[in-house]
């Protein structure tokens, strides 16, 4: 009998491995579907609502659609210009640094601290930290411009709203079971993508308008990789401070680089901390040991598009687990304290003498 669960346990993990291999050796073929798909889900939402209104279907998705377009056009024309004026004022600023350095040294020798020029700039290199902020443009103009393949798969899928439902119930033939934990999954990530969006573009207003004040160049562009690096979780909000306060060093030196990282700080501890669990509401139902583990495992199965759909993907995983009483163990491990504290009080409950 041992044998046997064993046998079976190694199949599982085999089985496994082998997807994983799979999904990462096709990932240029999975990611643009999992991207359409949870851009699907989030976009359904404001499609219901006008239909609600009396406005038909496809009118609903052609204006929710255009609406896509028009923010990621609008995007992709942003991107292009910061970079090609980045691109031009780069010798300025690497002049700038140049001469922040020197400052910098001169100050030290002044207290009579000897500072060589060629190990400073190893530490703090001018062209690096100017290729750097480029480099990170340039990935980001690279996404939008693979974008059409995402706006047709986004498009089809939406079209297909309706006949979505009624293909699921003729392939589960009629298993109010199945169709009900497959409700769950699609509300629960339509739940997290529609607050995280929310939460992710007020953090990016607030930055734009806040390093504007305070002076910085580009702070609508600061402001747009805030909003999309907010959708990684736990890191997002650092790796999006990183380039506007290297930026604010070449800019506004480091005066205007402690008010940069000030500005990251406040807006993410009212925003990421106070403001989105409170509209969250349930949460995520995943404790953050996973949601960090999942950021990891996801970025290093899919790159990028992983680390930003890591959440989802792994609260259907857990959804999916809880079906069944064999995973369902499996689903309470990734679930937070609190959850598996209900199933530990309802088993006491259950188990005592009337």
């Amino acid at each position: 009998m041992k044998t046997t669960k064993k046998i079976g346990a190694a199949i599982y993990v085999a089985s496994f491995i082998i997807i994983i291999a799979g999904v990462m050796y096709a990932e240029s073929f999975v990611t643009p579907m999992l991207l359409a798909l949870f851009i699907s889900i989030v976009c359904a939402q404001p499609i219901f609502w006008l239909q609600k209104r009396g406005i038909p279907q496809t009118l609903a998705i052609i204006i929710v659609f255009v609406g896509i377009l028009a923010m990621f056009f609008g995007f992709g024309e942003l991107i292009v210009n910061s970079l090609s004026s980045f691109s031009e004022q780069a010798p300025l600023f690497e002049k700038n640094l140049s001469d922040m350095m020197a400052s910098v040294i001169q100050f030290f020798s002044d207290k009579g601290i000897d500072i060589s020029q060629p190990e400073m700039s190893r530490f703090f290199d001018p062209s690096k930290i100017v290729g750097l902020t480029a480099g990170l443009l340039s990935q980001l103009g690279g996404f939008m411009g693979n974008a059409f393949t995402i706006f047709f798969l986004v498009l089809f899928l939406l079209l297909e709203l309706d006949s979505v439902s009624v293909k699921i119930r003729a392939i589960i033939k009629g298993s109010t079971d199945s169709l009900k934990y497959l409700n769950v999954i699609g509300n629960s990530i339509r739940h997290y993508l529609s607050i995280k969006t929310f939460t992710s573009l007020l953090t990016g207003i607030c930055v734009w308008i806040l390093l504007a004040l305070i002076g910085l160049d580009y702070a609508i562009l600061w402001g747009l990789i805030a909003f999309l690096l907010n959708y990684i979780p736990n890191i997002g909000s650092i790796l999006a401070a990183v380039p506007a306060v290297l930026f604010a060093i070449i800019q506004i030196g480091f005066g205007g680089a402690l008010w940069t990282i000030l500005v990251f700080v406040v807006v993410n501890v009212v925003i990421g901390n106070m403001i989105e669990p409170k509209i969250m509401g349930k949460g995520m139902g995943l404790s953050t040991f996973v949601v960090f583990f999942a950021l990891i495992f996801w970025g290093f199965v899919l790159g990028t598009v992983g680390m930003f759909l890591s959440v989802p993907l792994t609260m259907a995983i857990k959804i999916m687990l809880e079906q069944k009483p064999k995973t369902r163990g499996i689903a309470i491990a990734l679930g937070t304290q609190g959850e598996a504290q209900v199933i530990v009080d309802h088993q006491s409950t259950s188990a005592s003498p009337e």
